[in-house]
């Protein structure tokens, strides 16, 4: 029979592995929230087919993690797809995740790159709580070739191919009633009678003088322009002997410039002194002839005076030597 001391120590050794099996159980359940910021999720609004847990997530190419979980999102339409990121790198709202074909195996593994600037936002509306940050998704390459020629068979089932039918008709019936009302026949003789009088006319004597005419004309001009060709030459010549002598002469080109500059300089002074010298002048010979003109006028008075004068002493000469006249005497009349 065991001793207390036994049953001691095997409920010890049993209690001890229960609590250690606790702790272990309730450690790997929660480790994962422990680890919160190193998982994060994206809702896809796509098939997934062939992605699994454990497929990887690449960034780039390069492998940063793994699938964790793959289930329906709580709206039941889009599908939450966990990540787990081993390579501690933090995803922010640059990065943009995609699922990618891996050759012709059908499985796809997770796409991570960041966002092109300016594309447009192509994630599914999300419109309830996420437990893990959420990874901007864009649809995949075959799901984008789908959604095009969907919308090309759209437009195209909205075209009125039945309209363009019967238009396309009508417009054959009108060519071909154009086509017969048309007078083909007398059109086609018109046409070989335009082209027998052609005949004719190139045929006839008129045709070829006219070719010989053309080509002696042609002839004359080529020898104008070897003329013309000959005398460009000859004034390249001259311009060149004229374009040597400017520059062997350019010193003394240039000593001549500036003499004709100081002579034109002394030229411009002259006339200056010259135009203040004739405007001086001409106020001494306007002075001049106001005085003349004043000079004349008391001339003139004086003669005017000297001729009163004499015909003063020609009435009464005694005036020359008594100055004033005698006054009057009065005489009485003689009394018979």
């Amino acid at each position: 029979m065991a001793s207390p001391k036994t049953k001691f120590a095997v409920g010890l050794f049993v209690t001890s592995g229960v609590v250690i099996g606790i702790i272990a159980i309730v450690w790997l359940g929660m480790s994962r929230h422990f680890q919160r910021g190193l998982y994060y999720v994206s809702y896809f609004d796509e098939s997934v087919q062939g992605l699994s847990k454990d497929s990887p997530v690449k960034y780039r190419g390069v492998s940063v993690g793994r699938v964790d979980s793959i289930g329906v999102a709580p709206d039941s339409k889009l599908i939450e797809v966990v990540m787990k990121i081993k390579s501690g790198q933090e995803l922010d709202n640059s990065i943009v995740s995609q699922l990618k074909d891996v050759g012709i195996t059908g499985s796809m593994f997770v796409e991570l790159d960041r966002k092109i600037e300016g594309e447009r936002d192509l994630s599914p509306r999300i419109d309830f709580p996420s437990e893990y940050p959420i990874v901007a998704t864009k649809p995949s390459d075959i799901a984008a070739l789908l959604q095009g020629i969907s919308d090309v068979l759209t437009k195209v089932g909205s075209l009125d191919l039945a309209g363009i039918s019967d238009k396309l008709k009508l417009t054959l019936d009108n060519v071909n009633v154009a086509i017969t009302d048309a007078n083909i026949k007398g059109i086609s003789t018109d046409l070989r009678s335009s082209l027998q009088g052609a005949k004719k006319i190139l045929n006839s004597e008129k045709w070829e003088k006219t070719i010989a005419s053309v080509e002696g004309a042609a002839g004359a001009l080529n020898r104008l322009i070897g003329r013309a060709e000959k005398s460009m030459g000859s004034l390249d010549k001259s311009l060149s002997g004229v374009e040597g002598i400017i520059v062997e002469n350019r010193e003394a080109l240039k000593i001549n410039v500036e003499k004709l500059g100081t002579v034109l300089d002394n030229a411009n002074a002259m006339l200056k002194d010259g135009s203040l010298l004739m405007k001086t002048s001409n106020d001494s010979v306007s002075d001049l002839t106001r005085q003349l003109s004043v000079s004349a006028g008391n001339i003139e008075k004086a003669t005017d005076n000297m001729a009163r004068l004499m015909e003063t002493l020609a009435d009464q000469p005694s005036q020359l030597l008594l100055g004033v006249p005698p006054a009057p005497r009065n005489v009485e009349p003689v009394v018979e």
